[in-house]
């Protein structure tokens, strides 16, 4: 990053991780569930200068403040307070918003609210959706419930190498940071992930809920990312995606799961042309997943393959 400010929001502090601070144009940029802020490093460097990235910690998460009352400040309400914040903090009247997994179901709730719509201008949602399979999201709350040590470095790199596997990351470069970044020492000397262990109280105070009637709200321009590979977003809900938002721009990411790290060049390059106005490429996959979605409706009265 080439900048840090951190923004006072009641009683926590939140890092805001910025690159290319003079650029003419703005992307905030918002993380998953366990991760934070620096994850965008590659894409803000791909997109270039002229585009200033911003890329919040939520609480709990990186460099900002864990919470004492996490049944209160780990919540998707919570968050958008946060992130509303941070907009009137940079003097963001309207900015195109990035969210991977969390953060797109946080931009979600934001750009379908009364409340937020006004303040995001495109929405790009990486490898999530209105609807989650019910299955991966037990999986990811039974993970993050156990809190997680390591005697030593290697073993928490080992851990990270394959928790992120799906992520599409490549070359040593990149593991080392993600590792270097995703690390804090404990107290008694060994190591443990950078997170609040108890943000997966989040999966007991905040139960997933029915968010297709926000997304049909959402007037903004709309693109959607999936690792081709994904557990969490799947290829029926990307279909019902695009038949509720016809004009939903498409990028499947092959050799993906949940979720892609934006850190490659065929991946950068069609959020650029999004956030450009222009068209995708890659987009007629729209036309392929429509009809796909009316099969498995029925419509044609043919039969899913």
């Amino acid at each position: 990053m080439d900048a840090l400010e951190l923004i006072r929001f009641r009683a926590l502090e939140v890092a805001v991780r910025i690159w290319h601070p003079a650029g003419r144009h703005t992307l905030l940029a918002w993380h998953g569930l366990s991760r934070h802020g620096g994850d965008f490093h590659d894409l803000a460097r791909r997109l270039g200068p002229e585009w200033r990235v911003i890329a919040p910690d939520t609480p709990g998460r990186g460099l900002s403040s864990w919470s004492l009352f996490p049944a209160h400040d780990y919540l998707y309400s919570h968050y958008q307070e946060v992130a509303l914040a941070v907009l009137d903090h940079f003097a963001l009247d309207r900015v195109a918003w990035l969210g991977t997994s969390m953060g797109g179901l946080l931009g979600i709730l934001l750009a379908g609210s009364e409340s937020g719509r006004a303040r995001i201008s495109r929405l790009i949602v990486n490898d999530v959706g209105p609807e989650i399979d019910a299955d991966s999201l037990a999986q990811l709350a039974s993970y993050f419930a156990v809190p997680h040590r390591f005697s030593t470095f290697s073993e928490l790199v080992a851990e990270l190498r394959h928790h992120y596997a799906e992520f599409g990351i490549e070359g040593e470069e990149a593991w080392r940071r993600l590792a270097l970044e995703s690390s804090r020492r404990l107290i008694d000397g060994s190591w443990g992930f950078h997170f609040d262990p108890r943000i997966a109280e989040q999966f007991l105070h905040d139960s997933p809920q029915d968010l297709w009637p926000t997304w049909q709200a959402i007037e903004c321009p709309l693109m959607a990312i999936r690792g081709a590979r994904s557990d969490i977003l799947s290829a029926t809900t990307l279909a019902q995606m695009q038949a509720e938002q016809p004009e939903l721009t498409l990028l499947e990411v092959p050799g993906c799961g949940h979720a892609p790290m934006l850190n490659q060049r065929d991946q950068v390059e069609p959020i650029r042309a999004f956030l450009a106005g222009r068209p995708t490429p890659g987009a007629s996959l729209a036309a392929r997943l429509r009809r796909g979605w009316t099969r498995l409706r029925g419509v044609d009265g043919t039969t899913p393959e």
